[in-house]
């Protein structure tokens, strides 16, 4: 099973790319996470959010991987705890199926990645810059494979 971050944004400082790298590469062969930039769409004085919106919506369902589970990071999802998220990668292990995990830009996710996706993911209630987003999932993704393969990395 491979791991997509499908995100909107690119050129990020160095410290989110670092960040990111840094536990992308602690994920073992069988389970890596691959990052998918995505353009965001056009936005500045006197432009249509919404049009920008559905833009990056459209960029990411092209860079879905056939076949993948979809997941979106969505303020209004499911907020899991570590634990419950070893179980869920555990399940999306167990099943095989690439899984896309969609970060959308500065005005969310546009709804057609809401509808594709078959679950959605909050991180916290918080507002949290994107970049910062990017770091949190790999992070977390690592956390939770650490606790399946019994890595000391996470103590309760």
């Amino acid at each position: 099973m491979r791991l997509h971050l499908v995100a909107v944004g690119r050129r990020l400082p160095a410290w989110v790319r670092s960040g990111y790298r840094e536990y992308a590469r602690r994920l073992p062969p069988e389970c890596p996470l691959d990052l998918h930039e995505i353009a965001p769409g056009a936005r500045g004085r006197g432009a249509d959010t919404a049009r920008a919106v559905r833009t990056e919506g459209e960029r990411m369902l092209r860079a879905l991987p056939a076949g993948a589970r979809v997941l979106a990071l969505d303020e209004r999802g499911t907020a899991w705890d570590t634990r419950e998220l070893a179980r869920e990668l555990s399940g999306w292990m167990r099943d095989g199926d690439d899984l896309a995990l969609l970060v959308g830009g500065p005005d969310g996710l546009a709804q057609r990645c809401l509808d594709r996706a078959r679950q959605r993911w909050s991180l916290s209630p918080l507002t949290l810059p994107h970049g910062l987003v990017r770091i949190l999932v790999a992070e977390q993704l690592y956390r939770a494979w650490s606790i399946l393969a019994g890595h000391p990395y996470h103590r309760d």
